[in-house]
């Protein structure tokens, strides 16, 4: 049975965040590079606008985590944690999360795309023209690379597949060269 078949029977074909059974679909939470039932879960169209930001946030329409927040699916609580944080400074959200409990496993994967930090002290990382990156970009190295702790040089030109941001540090993001994992600087790749 496939992820998504797998989701559609644990939904029962509806929206996991607001209950809505029109136009759902299979949302992978990101960082997570691989589809599995414990990282995804099904969203209406309404929810998914809202998670990706391509349409403004309705606060009134996420009053619906009061009770998906309390799923027993660990991909669930984690979106339902991550729109709480971001819809925090309504009020509201708040008092949801503080009732609300994630394991530290849990809490740590959540954390992962900031959604907890106010927008001036995220970290944010820019490919050589200011494209935004994030997690699981592909990108394209825009000059030759010298690859270190081997001889290898990566050329310019070279596509690098689904890339990991540094949390630490904007400049810095990882991916495979070839079967080398390294540290490359963003301002010598371009998003693809």
């Amino acid at each position: 049975m496939s992820v998504l078949q797998m989701l559609k029977e644990r939904s029962n074909s509806t929206c996991e965040l607001c209950a809505s059974n029109v136009d759902t679909r299979q949302y992978n939470i990101p960082p997570s590079l691989n589809e599995t039932v414990d990282t995804s879960l099904m969203v209406c169209a309404n929810c998914y606008d809202q998670i990706e930001k391509n349409t403004e946030m309705d606060a009134n329409h996420w009053r619906c985590l009061n009770d998906s927040m309390w799923s027993e699916h660990v991909a669930v609580q984690i979106m339902a944690w991550r729109m709480l944080q971001r819809l925090r400074g309504e009020g509201w959200p708040k008092d949801l999360l503080d009732m609300m409990y994630l394991d530290d496993d849990n809490l740590a994967i959540a954390r992962l795309t900031d959604e907890h930090k106010d927008e001036a002290d995220k970290i944010i990382h820019r490919d050589c023209n200011g494209v935004i990156l994030e997690t699981g970009d592909n990108v394209v190295l825009v000059k030759d690379l010298k690859i270190k702790g081997s001889s290898q040089v990566a050329k310019q030109g070279t596509a690098v597949r689904n890339i990991r941001l540094d949390r630490e540090n904007a400049t810095y993001i990882e991916g495979k060269v070839g079967p080398t994992l390294t540290v490359i600087i963003t301002e010598y790749v371009k998003k693809l």
